[in-house]
């Protein structure tokens, strides 16, 4: 059978790690996609919801739709949860800052932890948090070995690898090799993946914003594989004899979606199970 998940060793250590960590943190931060809230939350967070409050950073603000964003913010609201939506390539964290201060005690830093899938900013966030030359801090008291450590203005942050759900089905993974967060080449192929996409965007009425950047129209009447061949065609990947590299077009295709280059796109909204 072949394998629709990308789980390395790195990542079940890691799980291990966080999960001894977790009692003595005052939060969690789970990181995820704003374009995608429930698809790339993290299976770690949901294990340990009930041993550490765990808050939602909904990363990539601005690849979202302003009205997904507002949507997702109001919907954890609801349930309770903290969430904060941010553009970590121009951080302003003010708000989570001030909500971070009001969890520890006085006398010593905010402890938490930076989860998430892989590629949904969690390096980029505990940059954002402790500053980009921060170096590794000794061994803390009480507190598991074998973790990285974090200093800087106010917080004392763990890192850890990204971990992806090794139960998550073949659709989910490629919702997630859409965003960057999965292997397009272990779940199908960058060819798979990309006829995947195709479909969803032009199901969903989005095709427009490709047909905005790329001039790359896909009528109804058109099959998938027919609309991958013009992406071919329009970005020039073309082979010997006049044929054209439809592997090479797909890759760069979902590469100039994962990082929005078509613009701001939200893939779900509360109440969606669209991977279900």
């Amino acid at each position: 059978m072949a394998r629709t998940v990308w789980y390395p060793g790195h990542m079940a250590k890691g799980k291990r790690k966080l999960a001894e960590l977790a009692g003595k943190l005052d939060i969690i931060l789970e990181v995820r996609d704003a374009r995608a809230p429930l698809v790339t939350s993290s299976p770690i967070a949901a294990d340990l919801e009930g041993v550490c409050p765990i808050g939602v950073v909904m990363a990539k603000e601005d690849l979202a739709e302003k009205k997904g964003a507002a949507s997702w913010l109001s919907w954890f609201a609801s349930r309770g949860q903290k969430a904060w939506a941010v553009n970590l390539l121009k951080p302003r964290l003010e708000a989570l800052r001030r909500d971070l201060a009001a969890l520890g005690p006085a006398h010593r830093e905010v402890r938490l932890a930076v989860v998430g899938i892989p590629n949904v900013g969690k390096s980029m966030l505990l940059n954002a948090l402790v500053g980009k030359s921060s170096a590794p801090v000794g061994g803390i008291p009480g507190i598991t070995r074998g973790v990285s450590w974090y200093k800087g203005r106010g917080v004392l942050v763990v890192d850890s690898p990204g971990i992806l759900d090794p139960r998550g089905g073949e659709e989910i993974q490629r919702c997630l090799a859409w965003l960057g967060c999965s292997k397009a080449d272990i779940i199908g192929g960058y060819d798979v993946v990309a006829l995947d996409l195709i479909s969803v965007l032009r199901q969903r009425g989005l095709w427009a914003m490709i047909e905005e950047k790329w001039k790359v129209p896909a009528p109804p009447e058109a099959a998938g594989e027919e609309v991958l061949e013009a992406l071919a065609q329009r970005l020039g990947c073309l082979v010997q004899g006049g044929g054209v590299d439809t592997l090479l077009a797909a890759r760069r295709f979902i590469e100039a979606f994962s990082t929005g280059r078509f613009g701001p796109v939200t893939l779900e909204f509360p109440g969606d199970s669209p991977w279900t």
